[in-house]
């Protein structure tokens, strides 16, 4: 699949779950990832799975500094020599656990703050998550926007304006609540999860496309589903049986896509 500038911003959700998570991102002259939370060797697979490869990637973005995230960042920047963008709590805290990145590879992005690279602007913002300073990115490109938005246990009304009526979602649905409070894990996690720093459930990531989704928006990709917690088709279900309820226009306006712990979801293009 080759881009021009007619088709604009095209995105592949390579693996979202709780136990990794990598987006890839591309435009016409710049290709970039979201987040490196597998190994190296599983991240260069699924790349080749939707036919890119690594070495045509120029930078990758960080969210935070939690395993599912970061897992393959010290390697992928190591051998396909990517420059490596986070806010300065992230790069603190994850430093220790990623090896050795040479200094000019590092770029600190503050939360709030936007960066350039060619024909894309990566677009920061500050979530409620328990991690050192996470933050999430909205990319845009010419009047094309894709916002992510995962790990967060509830979302603001200045992030709901900020990523409003964008183009493409990935939105976190972490979790069914009764699955959840009846499940295995022990009451603290339990808590950790349902709390203002935790995650958002299935319910929590509908709200959150009613308040935001707005005439622009054409694709949905619903992300960082627990692999303990939930089931594609229930989440499936119950964003859009929501969405439905609310008289929006599922499967006509916008499509509801699911994304996997292990297979790439196809290009799509926003």
């Amino acid at each position: 699949m080759t881009l021009d500038q007619s088709q604009g911003m095209a995105v592949s959700v390579l693996a979202s779950s709780s136990s990794g998570n990598v987006t890839y991102i591309e435009t016409p002259h710049q290709k970039i990832l979201i987040d490196a939370g597998l190994s190296g060797k599983k991240i260069a697979a699924l790349m080749a799975s939707i036919g890119r490869s690594l070495d045509d990637v120029n930078a990758l973005f960080v969210t935070h500094e939690h395993s599912d995230h970061i897992r393959g960042v010290g390697v992928l920047a190591r051998k396909y020599h990517l420059d490596v963008y986070a806010n300065e709590g992230t790069w603190q805290a994850m430093a220790p656990k990623i090896g050795k990145v040479s200094v000019d590879q590092q770029h600190i992005l503050k939360t709030g703050g936007i960066v350039t690279l060619g024909d894309m602007d990566i677009e920061s913002f500050g979530v409620s998550h328990d991690a050192a300073e996470p933050q999430f990115y909205q990319i845009h490109h010419d009047d094309k926007a894709f916002a992510i938005l995962t790990d967060t246990g509830y979302v603001s009304d200045r992030v709901a304006g900020t990523i409003k009526n964008a183009d493409g979602y990935l939105m976190e649905c972490n979790h069914d609540l009764n699955l959840l409070r009846n499940g295995a894990y022990p009451w603290s996690l339990k808590q950790r999860i349902l709390s203002d720093r935790g995650h958002l459930s299935n319910e929590d990531g509908a709200e959150t496309l009613m308040d935001v989704l707005g005439n622009h928006t054409k694709q949905i990709f619903l992300g960082h589903l627990s692999q303990e917690n939930n089931f594609k088709d229930l989440a499936h279900a119950t964003v859009t049986g929501f969405l439905k309820d609310h008289d929006l226009g599922v499967g006509h306006d916008f499509k509801i896509m699911d994304t996997d712990p292990a297979i790439a979801d196809p290009l799509t293009i926003i």
